[in-house]
This record gives C-alpha cells, structure tokens and sequence, in this order.
C-alpha cells in the first residue's frame, strides 16, 4: 500500500523588480511580498514634500467601486488640502493608476484607499495584516519596515522585547510593495511581518495603502 502524499508547503519567500511587472510575483505561491523598486518623478516627490511642508493633518479614507475593467478610479477629494499645489494632479494621476493597476491584478472590484500623513509610527509593534493583500508605497519620509521569515518568531509577536534590533528590511520612499496577509488563501499564518518605522521629533511621511475589498 502506497504512502500518502503529503503536500509540501511552498518556501516562503520575497521578490523585487525594477518594473511594475514585478508585482504580478504576489500572485505565485509562497511569496509574501513582491516590491517594485520604483523611484518617483520628481514632479510627484516634490508636491509630496510640499504636502507634508502645509503641516496640516491629513488622513483621507475612500471605497473605490470598480464595475468594469475599463474603470476610472473616483478620487475626487483626495489630499484636497494640496489641490493648489504644483503638482497635484500628477500625484492624483499616480495614485489613480496605482489604484486600477491594482485592481487588475487581483481582479478587484472594491477597493479601500487610504491616504496619511504622519508624524509617529501608526503601527510600531511587528505584526502582520488580517487582510487577503495590501499594498503600500510611502511618497514622502522613510518606508515601512519588514522582516525576512524566520528572523522573528511568529509566535512573538506582541512581545515587544521579542522583536530584533538587526535583519531588519526598510523599503525606500517612492517604492511599491505588495503585502500578502492571513487571509490570502494558502498564506495562512505566514503573512508578511512588518510594522510603521520609528519618527524623529521633526519626522513625517506620507503614506498609501489600498485594501482588496471585494
């Protein structure tokens, strides 16, 4: 009498690129991040340290609804506070097509935009998302920061002083990254660890994420 097969579980693992195909590498099993390593024109890192430079709060929420693939993402509103600032409609345009890149990737057709500024680490602890994806890309200030498996022990996570002090990964302003959380089928319990970088007195950064929603 045969065995039975035991399925083995995909290394987990993470990728980066120079182009935006490099995001299509979430979609493979075992990996948990996929980063496009993307340098932002300048005209879009320039009206993002114009926003931060207002000083004024920030934190802009909006369900994107996507009925068809041909879809123009609805941002109106978006950083309406930075709506006379040079160059805010390439940033709304980046934005948009971050959002409907996104979309067409997963197949999404509700997608949850998030827009911040920030002046100290929203999530300063390691953890990982109970979501199925998310993405992330900061256009100004410092990245978020995450951890390759196995530097830190899942079953650790809220315990601050579990929590390294080296092997720690930062992504760079300006790059795009693509989380897998808890809740992507087949990722279950590896979603990736990261967590907000720590903010000096006179530290901001402004930060996207997009939420698959449906």
């Amino acid at each position: 009498m045969l065995a039975p097969v035991i399925p083995l579980r995909p290394v987990i693992r993470q990728t980066r690129g120079e182009t935006p195909l490099a995001l299509s590498d979430i979609l493979e099993d075992g990996v948990n991040l996929a980063l496009w390593q993307r340098q932002l024109p300048l005209h879009i890192a320039e009206f993002g340290a114009l926003l931060v430079a207002l000083n004024e709060p920030l934190a802009d929420s909006m369900v994107i609804e996507l009925n068809s693939e041909d879809a123009v993402p609805n941002l109106q509103g978006l950083a309406s506070s930075g709506r006379d600032l040079e160059g805010y409609e390439g940033f709304v345009a980046d934005v948009s097509w971050l959002v409907s890149a996104f979309a067409c990737l997963l197949g999404a057709k509700r997608i949850g935009v998030r827009l911040r500024l920030l002046d100290k680490a929203m999530c300063p602890r390691f953890h990982v998302d109970h979501v199925p994806v998310r993405l992330i890309t900061t256009y100004a200030g410092i990245g978020s920061q995450w951890l390759r498996e196995g530097v830190m022990d899942r079953r650790k996570l809220s315990q601050p002083d579990a929590e390294p002090s080296e092997r720690i990964e930062q992504l760079h302003c300006g790059e795009v990254a693509l989380l897998k959380g808890t809740k992507w089928h087949g990722n279950e319990g590896h979603g990736l660890i990261h967590r907000s970088p720590a903010l000096k007195a006179d530290e901001r950064r402004l930060i996207l994420t997009l939420d698959w929603l449906a």
